[in-house]
């Protein structure tokens, strides 16, 4: 008779608890939500984070709170992110370094970009560049070509860093031009444009939004850019595409995700709220404005974004022997 009455307890318990839950989701969310940004505040990855953030508060009714956590090219903010619990109150943005360059140049890392994370949505798409200061000898990219296969290693290129997306982009750009530049990694963008500008290094691997302002002013000129098309302001500059390289055609992307684990119901509200955010005019003009277009794809579109750089970025890292600077 006990064992029954244990069982008819244990049970009723489980089918409180699973009520509980659903409750919970659907009630989904009743306290504020914490925003990982992965980055020092400033940049692109945070004008777009500080963006959605604003605009899902209004949305979902609790406020967004942002938490810069920068420090290991994004990896520790990204760890923070992988670790939390997973029930929704606390999400992330996802960039290419983040979710791709540093787990392929470091396997490793505390986390795992496929397993333990829940893609949200893709926020925004970003356009790369390569440029160079306007002494080098070539006036557009077809001449830049040909100067690299003329002068195997005599010219170098700057980044933001080893492992940086600018790094890779200048490596995947090697090996489908079959051309060597000699890479010099630098502290941030910031730092390695000083030194192009200044005519120290001849070339520029960078996101777009932060050589524009160089470009525009006559400083830096652009000679092809990773873009689905020319970028609206360089009508002159192809993209890789059009110059016959797929591979570094991929932008660089800004999205959301979440902790493993986190139900598929909060998931869905999550993602609701983030393309809702992207109908904004305002946070859209803000977007376009700091060189990112707004994107708000499903779940599982951004996890196959995902995995499709993660697994180009292992294989880059591969063939050209890439070791992360310990």
């Amino acid at each position: 008779m006990q064992a029954g009455k244990t069982a008819l307890t244990l049970a009723l318990a489980a089918t409180a608890a699973v009520a509980s839950v659903a409750h919970a989701q659907s009630t989904f969310p009743t306290k504020p939500i914490r925003l990982i940004i992965p980055f020092a505040p400033g940049g692109t990855t945070d004008i777009v984070g500080r963006g959605v953030a604003d605009q899902m508060s209004r949305i979902l009714g609790q406020a967004v709170v942002v938490e810069n956590r920068a420090g290991g090219g994004g990896s520790i903010g990204a760890d923070a992110i992988a670790k939390a619990p997973p029930d929704g109150y606390t999400i992330g943005i996802s960039t290419v370094s983040t979710m791709a360059v540093n787990p392929a140049c470091n396997p490793k890392l505390s986390y795992d970009p496929i397993k333990d994370f829940r893609p949200i949505t893709n926020v925004a798409n970003v356009a790369n560049v390569i440029a160079v200061n306007p002494n080098f000898p070539a006036k557009d990219y077809k001449e830049f070509l040909a100067v690299l296969k003329a002068n195997p290693g005599k010219y170098s290129y700057a980044s933001s860093g080893t492992c940086g997306f600018g790094h890779m982009l200048g490596e995947q750009f090697k090996v489908s031009t079959k051309t060597f530049m000699v890479h010099i990694p630098y502290r941030g963008a910031g730092p390695a444009l000083n030194d192009v500008l200044a005519g120290q290094v001849p070339i520029m691997v960078d996101n777009l939004p932060s050589s524009i302002p160089y470009i525009k002013a006559g400083k830096l000129r652009p000679l092809v850019v990773a873009w689905n098309k020319r970028v609206e302001g360089l009508p002159d500059v192809p993209t890789f595409a059009e110059v016959g390289l797929k591979e570094p055609n991929d932008p660089a992307w800004y999205g959301l995700v979440a902790p493993a684990g986190t139900p598929d119901d909060v998931i869905n509200k999550l993602n609701a709220a983030a393309v809702k955010a992207l109908q904004d005019k305002d946070f859209v003009q803000r977007l376009r404005t700091a060189g990112a277009e707004p994107s708000g794809n499903t779940p599982a579109q951004h996890a196959a974004e995902i995995k499709k750089e993660f697994d180009k970025m292992k294989n880059l890292v591969k063939v050209q022997n890439i070791k992360l600077e310990q």
